[in-house]
């Protein structure tokens, strides 16, 4: 079998030749607006660096726990209080079991906060103390965690060769490959739960669908079976390579690297630049705000679908060579408006998402964006 590491490098080279289109015109709302009214659009921005506390600029997950923002960075954990305004982090001299921080996820109904590491295993942060997960002393199927969530009394690991799954009750754990679930291959890139649903997002095996209560799975592919285009327009995910879904309200949105995919149950509409908001196919991860509403962090800037019903966009963006931003507005692929803004997204290649209340926290990788949504549901 050939290496994924060297497909992939094709997938990219392939997906940059395809996004050399010129994007459009950015001009202030010329195009007629439509019934729909325009979207809220984030104008005030914070940005975090080290210069503010942070152990390193290049931010691969944002996890909110009430007052408190856990951030995972390539070089340490932070935690950032917003009642105070201070920033704290842990590097491996204080502790942490591992220096690259790849996703988080918090319980709240222990206080748990569970961190995976990109080739340091899985480690429960409670009471000041790290415990430790990996290959020789778990379960845990490998130690390159790309992906963790919190499900009921169990944590899932995706991880460069499957799933796990740990019953922090029963200290249980379960290991999914290939051998006993839907997956061709066993790079798992994400891991979601809402609603009693798990779900993975694979290289090469598009998104995997674990019903909790009957434990079966469901397998969502490109059904046309072509790797380098979408076939047929709207017939299932747009391809199989996925780097995250996010589930909510019933509807389901993957992040892929050629393109994003919506299903909600019964229809599937795909996403790609060029005839949306999206500045780049190329996704690092999504998360879903509503049945209407989902954010992709991309290569080239962060899109957000704001209106599922009226094919409306904000995309977010940094000037280039300054520190200010702009906010592009999109419905059915024309630009209706632009907005500068002062300070805006830290950097245009964007890698986690997170929702919190009308703010949002966003990882790039140099640094971390604050977008505060004051006024956004008057």
């Amino acid at each position: 079998m050939k290496s994924p590491v060297k497909i992939l490098t094709l997938f990219c080279l392939i997906g940059s030749a395809l996004n050399c289109a010129p994007a459009t015109g950015l001009e202030d709302g010329k195009a007629a607006l439509g019934d729909a009214p325009l979207p809220y659009v984030y104008t005030r921005w914070e940005r975090f660096t080290v210069a503010d506390g942070l152990p390193n600029d290049h931010i691969f997950a944002v996890e909110v726990a009430g007052d408190l923002v856990w951030i995972g960075t390539e070089d340490g954990l932070a935690c950032y209080n917003k009642t105070t305004g201070k920033m704290r982090s842990w590097r491996e001299k204080d502790g942490l079991p591992w220096r690259v921080v790849s996703s988080l996820d918090f319980n709240p109904k222990t206080g748990e906060l569970w961190i995976g590491f990109f080739g340091g295993g899985l480690a429960r942060f409670s009471g000041g103390r790290f415990d430790h997960f990996h290959q020789l002393n778990s379960g845990l199927v490998n130690d390159v965690v790309y992906g963790v969530a919190v499900e009921n009394d169990n944590v899932w690991a995706a991880t460069t060769a499957g799933a796990s799954r740990y019953n922090t009750v029963t200290k249980q754990w379960t290991i999914y490959t290939e051998k006993n679930a839907p997956m061709e291959e066993i790079w798992n890139y994400g891991v979601s739960y809402d609603a009693g649903k798990v779900h993975l997002a694979v290289w090469g095996s598009g998104v995997l669908e674990f019903d909790v209560a009957t434990e079966r799975w469901k397998h969502y592919l490109d059904p046309d079976g072509e790797m380098e285009i979408d076939l047929y327009r709207d017939d299932g995910l747009v391809h199989v390579v996925t780097a995250g879904a996010s589930y909510v309200d019933g509807v389901l949105w993957v992040a892929t690297y050629f393109g994003m995919s919506r299903y909600d149950g019964r229809h599937w509409r795909g996403y790609y630049t060029g005839e949306t908001g999206l500045p780049s196919n190329f996704a690092n991860g999504v998360a879903g705000r509503s049945a209407d509403e989902a954010w992709f962090a991309t290569d080239k800037g962060l899109a957000a679908v704001v209106d599922f019903a009226s094919d409306t966009w904000v995309t977010y963006t940094r000037d280039s060579g300054a520190r200010g931003g702009r906010a592009t507005v999109t419905r059915g692929g024309k630009v209706i408006r632009t907005v500068k803004t002062p300070v805006g997204t830290p950097h245009n290649y964007t890698l986690c998402v997170e929702f919190d209340g009308d703010d949002v926290w966003v990882g790039t990788s140099k640094g971390l964006g604050r977008a505060i949504g004051e006024g956004r549901n008057k």
